[in-house]
């Protein structure tokens, strides 16, 4: 069994390695690290944020500040809001592609077990998405050196690379469901849609104050970004079924008679 998930694992890895789609993924989180840094540069200096315009106007009616508790804000924002559509577009690609390229049949037919195959799969999402949020903030932080913010202590960066991290992790088990309907697509437009409809019921749940009850909006709740609402025992329950629903669903779907194709 070991050896058949590591085969697996591996065949799943040099995909992605002969891919356009991860240099893609990384290169989103670049520029994102980017804009953090023309946010910070403009706060740093209102004067230059007036003559700037429209651009100065924006950037101080995003909530931040020129310091390092304002980098990590956006930080958070970047984790808890970006991943949900980033997260969905990984696995929508990684379950995806196989129906849009025509491989699903072939996958089905090797001497390894369906489960291992979406286990293996799953382990890469996992793999790729970690990869992305430690390279967003490992560009966050060199940011902040960079540009010498002022505010540092090793507490405020503590907290704010801690919740980065658990907003990215809750959002993998969030984003889970997307693979169940890419099987069910047997695409990439239903799972995306099915992401972008996740990112508005996210908005809405937010502004009704019931982020701490939806599994979408749960990460921007851990990451602070609701202060008026906390993480508790009920919203770790709700995201947790919510992806095991999704690994659970996938699965089973593998395992069906739809998947016969």
């Amino acid at each position: 069994m070991t050896g058949h998930f590591l085969a697996a694992l591996s065949a799943e890895g040099r995909k992605a390695r002969r891919s356009k789609v991860p240099p893609l993924t990384f290169a989103v989180f670049t520029v994102a690290a980017g804009i953090g840094a023309l946010f910070m540069f403009i706060l740093r200096d209102p004067e230059r944020a007036r003559r700037l315009g429209i651009l100065g106007q924006k950037a101080q009616l995003s909530g931040l500040t020129a310091d390092w508790a304002g980098l990590l804000g956006f930080l958070a924002q970047v984790i808890a809001v970006g991943c949900l559509l980033l997260f969905a577009f990984i696995v929508t690609w990684v379950f995806g592609r196989e129906f849009a390229d025509g491989t699903a049949r072939y996958l089905l037919a090797l001497p390894v077990s369906r489960t291992t195959i979406v286990l293996a799969k799953f382990t890469l999402i996992t793999l790729w998405a970690l990869a992305l949020a430690g390279w967003l903030i490992g560009l966050v932080l060199g940011v902040g050196w960079l540009m010498h913010l002022p505010g540092w202590s090793a507490d405020v960066a503590l907290d704010g690379v801690g919740s980065a991290l658990i907003a990215a992790l809750l959002m993998l088990l969030a984003v889970a469901p997307v693979a169940v309907i890419a099987c069910l697509g047997r695409g990439y437009l239903a799972p995306l849609g099915s992401a972008l409809g996740a990112m508005v019921v996210a908005q809405i749940a937010a502004v009704l104050g019931w982020g701490a009850l939806v599994p979408w909006s749960i990460p921007a709740v851990a990451a602070g970004l609701a202060p008026d609402a906390a993480v508790g025992p009920a919203s770790l329950g709700i995201i947790g079924l919510t992806g095991l629903a999704g690994l659970i669903g996938t699965i089973a779907w593998w395992h069906s008679a739809d998947a016969g194709l």
